[in-house]
């Protein structure tokens, strides 16, 4: 699968996890092209601050390929990694990230700030924007909805008082 493909299947785990009313990232790691772990958000469902895309996929790979490191594989990622799922790249030796939307309050990918510039024992090679302007529709468009439910909530418990 080419790289388009790969993030198509990021976004349509993101989608996923909107449906189920979380913050709509979606993550896949491939292996030679192939996709072999798929995964979205899952916080506010599975209760666990852990739960993000990025760590869901990287613990299926693992179980899939048989082992922690994934120096074979990339990952793709409809939002720029935070700084928990950063260390997750690191620690699985994934040799390249491509993400598509930049995260300005949470980005470790340069755009908060660069762990993966930090003398770690790896250093993924990163790549940004791929389909980004899809990823951020997804997440500004949930936002919107998020935002809407909680004003019309606010409005309902004032027209009650």
């Amino acid at each position: 699968m080419t790289d388009q493909e790969l993030m198509g299947l990021a976004l349509q785990e993101a989608e996923k996890a909107a449906a189920l009313g979380e913050v709509p990232v979606g993550a896949v790691v491939a292996k030679d092209g192939q996709p072999v772990a798929l995964a979205h958000n899952l916080r506010e469902s599975g209760k666990n601050a852990t739960y993000h895309a990025e760590l869901l996929a990287i613990q299926q790979a693992c179980q899939v390929l048989g082992g922690w490191r994934l120096w074979q594989c990339e990952l793709f990622v409809t939002l720029e990694p935070c700084p928990m799922c950063s260390g997750a790249i690191i620690n699985s030796r994934i040799r390249r990230v491509v993400y598509g939307a930049a995260d300005p309050k949470a980005g470790c990918c340069g755009s908060l700030t660069d762990l993966f510039a930090l003398p770690f024992n790896h250093h993924p090679v990163i790549e940004s924007g791929l389909r980004a302007e899809e990823a951020s529709a997804l997440l500004q468009e949930f936002f919107a909805r998020l935002r809407q439910k909680r004003l019309d909530q606010k409005r309902k418990k004032e027209e009650t008082r």
